[in-house]
């Protein structure tokens, strides 16, 4: 089993969402490191094998980033703030920065290793102007998508734009143990090539 597109899931806050994503080959998890308890998170990480951990956070000071990293130890780090990217590089692991397309993108970015496109708005569409923006940008830089997909459009957007890969977000459990995957099951489901 492979997925035709790295996959990173974002948001993990539970074990059902961690073993589901890994049972289906995503390649990263991410675990917001500013909200989940350590305890919690090294439980969860303590399950998992063939993953690669990605800590998220919104910090905006090297130190507090820094010693995110020393707790948490991810493989991959995620950073919302352009203007972290070369500090945060010194910590020796790959750096998404993620961005928000509301906002608008930066014209020059340079030493993230990938970059997270989101959306602030939950109800935008990827329209036709919105692909060819986003084509423009995937063709210069290495870019993660992470908004606008469904179970029908994901794959015309791969097949349409350049871009690496996709995010999604997990969710929470209903009860310990019970989760409805709902739309990122479909859209997993979709992107597998066996």
């Amino acid at each position: 089993m492979a997925l035709r597109t790295l996959v990173k899931i974002s948001n993990i806050t539970n074990l059902s969402d961690a073993r589901y994503c890994a049972g289906m080959y995503v390649e990263w998890l991410g675990f917001s490191m500013d909200t989940i308890a350590l305890e919690k998170f090294s439980e969860i990480r303590g399950w998992l094998a063939g993953v690669s951990i990605v800590g998220e956070t919104e910090a905006t000071d090297l130190a507090t980033i820094q010693s995110l990293v020393e707790a948490y130890k991810p493989d991959v780090l995620q950073i919302s703030h352009p203007e972290q990217v070369a500090e945060a590089k010194t910590l020796g692991l790959p750096i998404i920065l993620k961005l928000d397309l509301a906002e608008g993108l930066p014209t020059e970015l340079d030493g993230a290793d990938y970059y997270l496109i989101e959306h602030s708005d939950p109800f935008i569409h990827l329209d036709t102007a919105t692909l060819g923006y986003l084509d423009q940008f995937a063709f210069k830089y290495p870019t993660l998508l992470g908004f606008g997909l469904n179970e029908m459009n994901v794959l015309e957007v791969l097949d349409q734009i350049p871009i690496k890969g996709i995010a999604l977000f997990g969710g929470e459990e209903t009860r310990p143990g019970y989760k409805e995957f709902g739309e990122m099951m479909d859209i997993l489901e979709r992107l597998d090539e066996d």
